[in-house]
């Protein structure tokens, strides 16, 4: 495998020798990933049919299959509950109801999941060609991530190819669109061509069609526009002197901002109950076994307790940006002392604090993480360690469902305990894991990559260089609602 990915040799513009995969292996690395995702699929069909009743949900024994059986998907689940089934076009006639259940085509994700959502229903009548088409659909932003991991980190990539987190959640829900353009901001920004700002601009678009489809790309803009702010790596994108790059942040700003409202505009102004109501459904969202977060885990004797849902509806989006500002802070510190703000390992950190506080945990959002993984060069150990603690969440919490045993009863429950207190203290060390991390990003537009020397990297996480070198139809059934 080694010998097949095998890397070119080429300089980069700083005069160091960058590695760079070929053309060869960057197709086999996107082979490598058509594999994952097609097994991914596989894995999740195992739910579907044989037979199909009236509203075309599998049978028979559907829920008690997915559980036992470890093939669970949400998108296979939701094709009853939203009229997905329906063909119902998302959010224009929606509202959600005063119990909390969406009505009319509403869904609880931003309004660009919500239309993939539908276009994956067009042609179908049963939730196993919901599941189908919706695979046919996500599985192109699966392989842009491949290839733009693979230019930009070279062998690194295969962490995505190859990884179980792809196989068992590229088709869990719809994340991979909102990774890919996570993943094409950072090739965007890194890649040389037109001046930093023009770059940095595009790569907040990307970011802001990111959080249309799922919210958290859009929290790396803020580290993007500190990076701009300071010019870049080393600051070579000041003009001489100006201390900071006040415009080019605010355009980063700016473009994200403007790219959510134009995406988001045309649903609120078609129908602004429906559209809000998405928003409102994960801003009421209680603290039970569905959110699958430590605030479940660790104070579930305390769900019923009065107050207690609004107190963690507080605390912790409190928390959480106080974790956004603690990473801020740190990136502020190493670029003072090594000339380049890290925005790549910022954002790493923020997305752990993200994880870890946040009152949702679905099992998926290790597909968020896993290509900083493959950008930054952390120990092994964190990766390996994180993605075995991950892979016991994720395959004990539906066993253990399945069983329908006591939290202490049986090696599901146990490997979900485990899962699940291993990843949060996982996420506790990643965070200032990251913020020390080198770069493993092969950058076009400053030399010192993936391939270059380690003095390149020597003083900066981005790979800053050191600063005395040049810088260049009837009733329906009830839908479930589990894990997600």
């Amino acid at each position: 495998m080694r010998e097949q990915l095998a890397t070119g040799h080429a300089p980069g513009p700083g005069g160091g020798a960058g590695k760079r995969l070929t053309s060869a292996s960057l197709a086999l690395l996107c082979l490598l990933t058509a594999l994952a995702l097609a097994a991914g699929y596989a894995n999740k069909a195992r739910c579907t049919g044989p037979e199909f009743d009236e509203w075309g949900r599998s049978g028979p024994g559907y829920q008690e299959r997915a559980y036992q059986d470890v093939c669970y998907s949400d998108v296979q689940n939701l094709w009853i509950g939203r009229d997905i089934d329906r063909h119902v076009f998302p959010y224009v006639h929606g509202s959600m109801d005063d119990s909390g259940e969406l009505r009319g085509g509403t869904v609880e994700y931003p309004v660009l999941s919500g239309l993939l959502m539908w276009l994956g229903a067009l042609p179908v009548d049963t939730d196993a060609g919901f599941l189908a088409a919706s695979a046919l659909l996500l599985a192109p932003f699966g392989l842009g991530v491949a290839w733009w991991l693979g230019r930009l980190s070279g062998r690194r990539a295969l962490l995505w190819a190859l990884s179980p987190p792809l196989v068992l959640y590229a088709f869990h829900n719809w994340d991979l669109p909102a990774v890919a353009c996570a993943v094409a901001a950072v090739f965007a920004v890194h890649r040389a061509g037109p001046p930093l700002r023009n770059r940095a601009v595009l790569a907040a678009v990307l970011l802001g069609l990111g959080f249309a489809f799922k919210v958290y790309p859009g929290l790396f803009v803020l580290p993007l526009a500190l990076f701009v702010l300071t010019g870049g790596r080393g600051g070579a994108a000041l003009t001489p002197g100006t201390r900071y790059d006040v415009r080019g942040a605010l355009a980063v700003l700016g473009a994200a901002a403007a790219t959510v409202v134009l995406v988001n505009l045309p649903f609120a102004v078609a129908g602004f109950d429906g559209w809000w109501a998405s928003f409102r459904f994960q801003s009421n969202r209680q603290v039970d076994l569905s959110t699958n977060s430590v605030w479940y885990w660790g104070l579930r004797d305390f769900a019923e307790v009065d107050g207690f849902q609004q107190a963690v509806g507080v605390l912790s989006p409190l928390l959480v940006l106080l974790s956004f500002a603690v990473a801020c802070a740190v990136g502020w510190r190493l670029r003072e002392r090594t000339g380049t703000y890290p925005w790549i390992p910022v954002s790493a950190a923020m997305l752990c604090g993200f994880l870890l506080l946040h009152k949702v945990h679905s099992p998926q959002y290790v597909l968020w993480l896993l290509p900083f993984f493959v950008l930054l060069r952390i120990r092994w150990g964190w990766i390996a360690a994180y993605l075995l603690a991950d892979l016991a969440m994720g395959i004990g919490i539906f066993r253990w469902l399945g069983e329908a045993s006591g939290i202490n009863d049986g090696f599901a429950a146990q490997a979900l305990v485990l899962g699940v207190w291993g990843r949060a203290a996982l996420l506790v060390g990643l965070f200032p894991a990251f913020l020390r991390a080198r770069s493993a990003v092969d950058d076009d537009e400053g030399g010192g990559g993936a391939g270059g020397s380690a003095r390149a990297f020597a003083l900066s996480a981005e790979g800053a260089r050191p600063p005395d070198e040049p810088v260049g139809g009837g009733a329906r059934p009830r839908q479930h609602d589990p894990v997600r």
